[in-house]
């Protein structure tokens, strides 16, 4: 796939992309500066078009979260001494 295709995108992204280029030229921006805005804040809101993931790249599912982390320090923080 070329760079700048926009095939790996879903329709729901491809919409919005229209609509705010479409917005974007009301406001009077040129048609090559509101299909940048557009795509630009498409990748911003959704994280970009989804692609394909190569084999063994899949993150492993028992791996520790920041969360568990945090919930240990709140722990250790709330001990009191007698």
């Amino acid at each position: 796939m070329p760079q700048g295709s926009k095939e790996s995108y879903s329709t729901k992204q491809k919409r919005m992309a229209r609509h705010i280029e479409d917005s974007e030229k009301k406001s009077g921006k040129s048609t090559k500066s509101a299909e940048r805005i557009a795509w630009a804040t498409v990748n911003k809101q959704t994280g970009g078009a989804k692609k394909k993931s190569a084999s063994g790249s899949k993150k492993k599912a028992g791996g520790k979260t920041s969360s568990s982390k945090r919930s240990g320090k709140k722990s250790s923080s709330r001990r009191t001494t007698h």
